[in-house]
């Protein structure tokens, strides 16, 4: 198993609970820096819930959701394929000892120099968008499997597409070429707040697939999970560096307090050039305000969150009612795992925000389990997986490097 840092929670501990240490820790300092805290476990939960949920269905996940070290090492001791955009992502993945077969490269327009590489290191599955991209492929690589990736909003999507690929397995059998490979694509929700539900995904997919493609059928199915893995399991904590409040004044109001309306720009360190970058349209309920003095029956002002560059553009949330902050203050954005760290760059000099990773006990033993077993335990079995970890005293286990 691969051997990656991160901090194992102790028993009854959260990665909650690491956030605040973390806030805690700074709360005298003037270094109030933007940070994430990562958990790991989450991921293994996801694993084991596609599992148990799409049986039939490999997954493959889509690194250019979150190519980190630690995600990516997590997910491949897990036993998971990847999908892989480039010839860099294909890297990445073979440099964690990933196997070529458990590769998918599945970028439908590629560079020739590019499909020559995966050639040579024994990627064989491709995509393809159009006639002349199969032609190149083919011309430059000429073992290479082929398959048609998705992407969806609505359950149903996936219900058409498994049986257009039904009708399109049924003509290349006409022609004589039996097909054997399908991928449903992505496009999986990775949230509680996401605009599709997992589990009405999932009963769609199931039916379909046991209508058009059974399990005797010897077609053997994958698809390219990205933010399903990754969305949830990342917590950010931005603070308040600087505000500004504007008062516009209320005709006809006989109540004082009312007479002029507040309206409070925040500023914050980090922004749409780093965390936000592909976050086009942000929502309010994703993120939580964290005060240093709190009230009961706060009053909401009507406050935008803006990022701490000097583009005019680095606006994160453009309306949003909140209580008033003051500088110091922090505000948490959840499930920030997906399409965020990737995409952040170091614009005006501002560096991209801190990574903490932890895993609890229980799931880095399932981990492990599924590594030398292939098979996770149940929850009754979890106290008798064997744990090796590397650790001088009971200390060192909050900045543990974990060796399994």
């Amino acid at each position: 198993m691969n051997s990656f840092d991160f901090s194992l929670l102790e028993e009854g501990f959260t990665a909650r609970d690491i956030l605040e240490q973390k806030i805690n820790e700074v709360s005298l300092s003037d270094d109030k820096d933007a940070f994430y805290v990562a958990d790991l476990g989450d991921i293994v939960k996801k694993h084991i819930r596609w599992l148990k949920a799409l049986p039939r269905v490999t997954p493959f996940y889509a690194v250019k959701c979150n190519d980190g070290k630690a995600i990516v090492k997590t997910i491949a001791n897990l036993g998971a394929g990847f999908d892989c955009a480039s010839k860099a992502e294909i890297q990445l993945i073979q440099n964690i000892g990933v196997q070529p077969e458990r590769i998918i490269y599945a970028n439908p327009y590629k560079q020739i120099s590019e499909i020559k590489y995966a050639a040579s290191c024994g990627v064989e599955k491709m995509t393809f968008d159009s006639e002349g991209e199969l032609m190149k492929v083919a011309k430059n690589h000429p073992n290479a499997n082929f398959h048609v990736g998705s992407d969806s909003r609505d359950p149903q999507t996936f219900v058409q597409a498994i049986s257009d690929a039904r009708c399109v397995f049924d003509m290349g059998a006409e022609f004589g070429f039996n097909m054997h490979l399908l991928d449903i694509g992505g496009g999986f929700p990775g949230s509680k707040n996401s605009r599709l539900n997992f589990e009405e995904v999932i009963s769609v997919i199931n039916l379909a697939l046991d209508k058009y493609f059974p399990a005797d059928s010897g077609v053997k199915i994958i698809a390219e999970p990205g933010r399903y893995y990754v969305a949830s399991a990342f917590t950010l904590a931005v603070n308040v560096i600087a505000k500004k409040v504007m008062l516009t004044e209320q005709t006809g109001s006989h109540d004082e307090d009312d007479a002029s309306k507040k309206t409070i720009m925040y500023y914050v360190n980090d922004g749409i050039h780093s965390s936000f970058n592909l976050i086009s349209k942000f929502r309010m309920e994703m993120c939580i305000v964290r005060k240093k003095k709190s009230k009961p029956d706060e009053k909401l002002y009507s406050s935008s969150i803006w990022g701490p560059t000097c583009d005019a553009d680095d606006r994160i949330i453009e309306q949003c009612d909140l209580p008033e902050l003051q500088e110091g203050d922090w505000i948490l954005f959840e499930n920030m795992g997906a399409y965020t760290v990737v995409a952040s760059s170091t614009f005006n000099g501002f560096q991209r925000p801190t990574l903490h990773y932890v895993m609890s006990r229980p799931h880095w033993q399932i981990m492990h389990t599924i590594q030398e077993h292939g098979t996770f335990p149940e929850v009754s079995e979890l106290s008798d997986v064997h744990v090796s970890c590397v650790a001088k005293n009971r200390m060192e286990l909050n900045s543990i490097a974990c060796i399994v």
